[in-house]
This record gives C-alpha cells, structure tokens and sequence, in this order.
C-alpha cells in the first residue's frame, strides 16, 4: 500500500535522536514550559527568519491566540477562505468573532486578491477587523496584493502557515510577512510533531509579549492573570524535544518534496485532461500536498485505492457549505472557484520518505486508469 501520507516513516528517520531527546525529557522532571520549549522557539523564530516564536498546544489554538492578541473578539468579522481545514474558520469563531468567506485564485488555491478588494468595497463595516490568507498546499497567497488592500483598511494580517513551513515568496520566508502568522505541527505537517503543537510567530515585541500571557491564563506571573481572554494552551516539552530534533532536517525534506513534486508533474503532463498544480514564478512551493484536478476525480480516487494507492481530498465541502457555517451572511459575494475546486481536487501521496520509484508508481497507475 502506498499511503497518502506516513508520519510514522519520518519518524523512523529519525528514531534515534528522537527517541533520546524523549528520553531525556522524561529523566529531566520538568514537562510544561521548560527548556526544549525555550530553545525550540529560540531556534524556530531563528529558522523562519522572525524575531518571536511562542509555542502553543495546536495550530487552531496558534489561531485562536493571535486573532485575541490583536484584540479580535465578539462582534467583530475576520475574512477568510472557505477552501482550508476548518480549524482555520473554528479558531476565528472561539473567539466570538464571524468569518467571512472570500473566493480562491483557480490555479493557485490561495485567496483571491480582487475578492477581497470587493468583499471590503461591497460590505462596508468597522468591525471587520483582520484577514486570514492561507497558504494552501505549500505555496504562499499572494501577499503582497492582499497586504495593499488590507492596510488601506486598516486590518490586520495574520497568515495561516500551517501548510507552508520554509515556503518563500520573492526570496521570503511565509511567516514574516503579514502581522503575525500561525504555525501547526500536526504528525502529517510539513514539520510535524508526534502529537499535536503549534507556534505563533511575530515581529512585534508587544504582540508576541501578550501572545505569552494568553496561552498560559493570561499569566504576567504565575497565578496571577492580568488579561482576560487567556487559555491553557501551552506546547509540552516532549513534542518540543521532537520538533528540536526534525527541524535541522526541514530544508531536505521540503527538497524531497519538490522532487517527487517533479516527478509527479513530467509524468502526468502526458495527459492534457490533468491540471498539474500551478506554481507562480515569485513563489517556492514545499509541496505540503500535491493537489491535481480531473473530471473524473471520484472514480480515479477509488480506482487508485483498489490498486493499493491511497489518495485524499483537501477539502471535498468548502466550510461555506457545512452546516455550522452556512449562515448565508457568511458568504456575502460568490464563492464559484471554490466550489469549482471541491468536485475536481485529488491529493497524491506525498511524503520526505517516498521513493521517486513510488512516485513513478503512482504517475502512471493514473495515466492508465484515465486512459
């Protein structure tokens, strides 16, 4: 069986540091908010080229914290893509605040920067306060468009990074370009833990100081919360320790990615009917997913699966579509893009630890099939 994807295989590259850093942690006493936790943020904020890292319990709460950080909260409108993991539409409602729901580039995935531009034009209101962009698949939005239009109104960017760890746009690093940006390490991410974490990073001291209260009770000093909103939301030192260990291997294995991305696209372009992902000239892709479209999408995702191919769908329902957020007030404008993508997008595996052999494998297990 070839799997979609396989955290338990990267693991396994790994499993003697690994295993020794746990070790370590075990033997040391301390598992909330010690050392592995200090120097991982040290070294993350280091490696994404910002100067605040602050590790959480999960990407969605990474979200959460930094959408309470620039003081988001009941009644207020954050906008967003409807095409991304729902975490990123839960985060913006624990808050008490509303999404909104803007339409996708068709080729990219990202959000559409004219949608947004309408969306603002269209549905005047003061309380719409922040924009999510999220950087689908392993490439980055397109930041600098989105960027424009959000400070001609004054709202903050806070960029969900959960799929792009080490993705650049113009030779920069995603998580350095809007207010402050949001990291998972979910076992599949690009960087993923062996259990749930994530990380906010920022360039604004103040932000990243509140960041600090907020994930520990809104705690200035132990046992005492200085501001409301604070949550236990704090990244553990065992997947602290892991993450240490993975993140020197993060640039080879965003290039293993790319190979096997490359493999991928020589084969399938034989078949004109494949739309390949499509990767703008300013953007380097770490190829979190592989995402092609097709047609016939549900018959080739079964076809592949009875041969021993594990295929998925990132997203089959855009979250404007599910039940808890079908509000139509959610979705002021059109969303035909997005609902264009969800019939047609099919998700290869994609893995470091996938041979190129395997790879091939796939390629032309599809060519046949839609043959």
């Amino acid at each position: 069986m070839i799997l979609q994807s396989n955290p338990k295989a990267n693991y396994l590259a790994h499993k003697t540091e690994i295993d020794a850093a746990v070790k370590q942690v075990l033997g040391s006493g301390w598992y909330i908010l010690g050392n592995e936790v200090s120097l991982f943020e040290q070294e993350f904020a280091k490696n994404m080229e910002v100067t605040h890292a602050i590790g959480v319990a999960s990407g969605t709460d990474a979200l959460e914290l930094a959408l309470r950080a620039c003081g988001i909260g009941e009644g207020d409108f954050v906008i967003t893509v409807s095409h991304t993991a729902v975490a990123t539409a839960a985060a913006i409602v624990r808050t008490g605040a509303k999404p909104l729901f803007v339409d996708i580039d068709p080729d990219t995935f990202t959000m559409a920067p004219q949608q947004l531009k309408s969306l603002l034009t269209t549905w005047e209101s003061k309380k719409i306060k922040a924009v999510i962009p999220v950087h689908i698949y392993g490439q980055a939005a397109n930041m600098p468009e989105i960027l424009a239009i959000a400070h001609q109104h004054d709202l903050f960017v806070i960029e969900d990074c959960a799929q792009a760890h080490g993705a650049t746009l113009n030779n920069q690093k995603v998580g350095t370009l809007g207010d402050i940006a949001c990291f998972s390490f979910y076992p599949t991410k690009n960087l993923g833990a062996l259990g749930d974490g994530g990380i906010v990073t920022t360039n604004n001291e103040k932000l990243a100081e509140k960041l600090g209260w907020l994930r520990e009770y809104g705690w200035r000093e132990r046992y005492i919360s200085d501001i409301a909103g604070g949550i236990n939301s704090r990244l553990d030192e065992l997947q602290a320790a892991i993450l240490r260990v993975k993140l020197p291997h993060l640039e080879a294995e965003n290039k293993s990615r790319r190979k096997i991305a490359e493999t991928y696209t020589n084969i399938l372009s034989k078949n004109r009917d494949i739309i390949l992902p499509k990767i703008t000239k300013t953007n380097e892709s770490v190829y979190h997913q592989y995402v092609i479209q097709v047609k016939e999408r549900d018959a080739l995702h079964s076809s592949l699966k009875e041969q021993g191919i594990a295929t998925l769908i990132h997203y089959p329902v855009p979250i404007h579509q599910q039940a808890a957020f079908s509000d139509n007030d959610l979705s002021p404008l059109p969303l035909p893009n997005t609902e264009q993508a969800a019939t047609q997008i099919l998700s290869l595996p994609m893995y470091p630890e996938l041979s190129i052999k395997q790879a091939e494998q796939v390629a032309h297990t599809i060519l046949k099939v839609l043959h």
